[in-house]
């Protein structure tokens, strides 16, 4: 199909756009390479790092045409790709995949990091190299069909969040007749939501100048004041205002848990369990509800724990039993015994859970109890 098509467009702004296209315009390359395989414990972390691209390393490169079955007839630019090699020689095409948003795309990007978590498998052990790109702030119709053009050459897929109609309609129309494959993330939903509602959306960009902030926002941006506040059991007199209290041994991933919940809009709270050390007496005056206990398996502690003392410039000879198995064990009975003086805090095993996953467990008992829904466990421990 040739460009004089899309030029003849009946959207205003995207004959305009699309006829005034550079043809010389350069993109860049996609980062391709093979992972190798990673242990158990670090499937997660590596995937991370692959979609990201920094664990990829180019081997190699040259430029070619597209295949016949993903090139349009005429384009208004030329195309060029990479092939990647492998390590036992093999050539693969690394694969790209757009993130295109008129806001900030932190809905797109967690939805396509969270669809892709259900290909760890595949990225960490069996060789599919991919790379995510994010573009925020697509405004106008002239930078988005030049993101589109780019991902004609290395053949990406495109997945977008554009709440503006003419901008989403300009995507659809673009990756149609260039070939490109595409995904509207709020689309379906927003139709969905629209006809229940029985109304039309605004087509505005969330934060998009001229909207007033919403009360959700300046309760999150309190949320996460109050959570800096109170890490690693600072100020314990203001332990009764938190929403979540987090307490566990250290190292067991409270303070990262406590930054993700406040993002969400939770006051959040934790305090660090230290064989010798009482616990702060405010402790006792929270609602046993809202208190979480963190625990975590005794051999990846001490896995974390000395990577962390490696970082703080603590050598092995050092005199510190902060690595230790026996004082690592001891130090995880001792956090055991509390918790079991406290039988209403529910006790959660981070070892091989992220972040997203614990918190999605503390979130889903908090508002169970909150609501008085709770549902009978088999175990304490979840």
């Amino acid at each position: 199909m040739p460009i004089s098509q899309l030029c003849s467009n009946t959207h205003p702004i995207l004959q305009i756009k699309a006829c005034n296209l550079n043809n010389n315009d350069t993109g860049s390359k996609s980062v391709t390479g093979k992972p190798k395989a990673s242990p158990q414990l670090n499937r997660w972390s590596r995937a991370r790092a692959i979609r990201s691209g920094r664990k990829l390393d180019r081997s190699s490169s040259r430029t070619q045409t597209l295949e016949p079955n993903h090139s349009p007839p005429t384009l208004p630019f030329d195309v060029d790709s990479d092939d990647a090699v492998s390590e036992d020689g093999s050539e693969f095409r690394a694969k790209s995949i757009y993130i295109v948003s008129d806001g900030t795309g932190w809905t797109a990007e967690h939805s396509v990091n969270a669809a892709l978590g259900q290909f760890d498998y595949c990225l960490v052990d069996h060789g599919c190299p991919v790379s995510t790109h994010l573009f925020s702030g697509v405004d106008d119709v002239e930078r988005l069909l030049e993101i589109i053009k780019q991902a004609v050459k290395e053949n990406a897929l495109l997945v977008y969040t554009l709440a503006d109609s003419s901008l989403s309609s300009a995507a659809e129309k673009a990756c149609k007749l260039w070939g490109v494959p595409s995904t509207n993330v709020l689309g379906p939903i927003t139709e969905a939501i629209a006809s229940h509602l029985g109304a039309s959306p605004s087509g505005l960009s969330r934060g998009a100048s001229g909207v007033p902030l919403s009360d959700d926002y300046f309760r999150r941006i309190e949320a996460i004041e109050f959570t800096i506040k109170q890490d690693d059991g600072a100020s314990p007199q203001n332990l009764a205002k938190a929403d979540i209290v987090l307490t566990g041994v250290s190292r067991t991933g409270k303070t990262p848990l406590s930054i993700y919940l406040a993002q969400k809009g939770y006051k959040v709270a934790n305090v660090p369990i230290v064989m010798g050390v009482d616990m702060p007496k405010t402790l006792s005056q929270v609602d046993p509800k809202k208190v979480f206990g963190l625990t975590i398996n005794h051999g990846v502690l001490q896995e974390i724990r000395r990577t962390r003392a490696k970082t703080m410039g603590l050598s092995s000879g050092s005199r510190t039993n902060y690595s230790e198995m026996d004082y690592i064990r001891e130090e995880l009975e001792f956090a055991g015994k509390l918790f079991a003086q406290n039988p209403v805090w529910p006790v959660i095993d981070v070892t091989s859970k992220a972040v997203e996953e614990t918190a999605a467990v503390v979130l889903r008992l908090f508002h169970d109890r909150k609501h008085k829904c709770t549902m009978s466990r088999i175990s304490k421990r979840y």
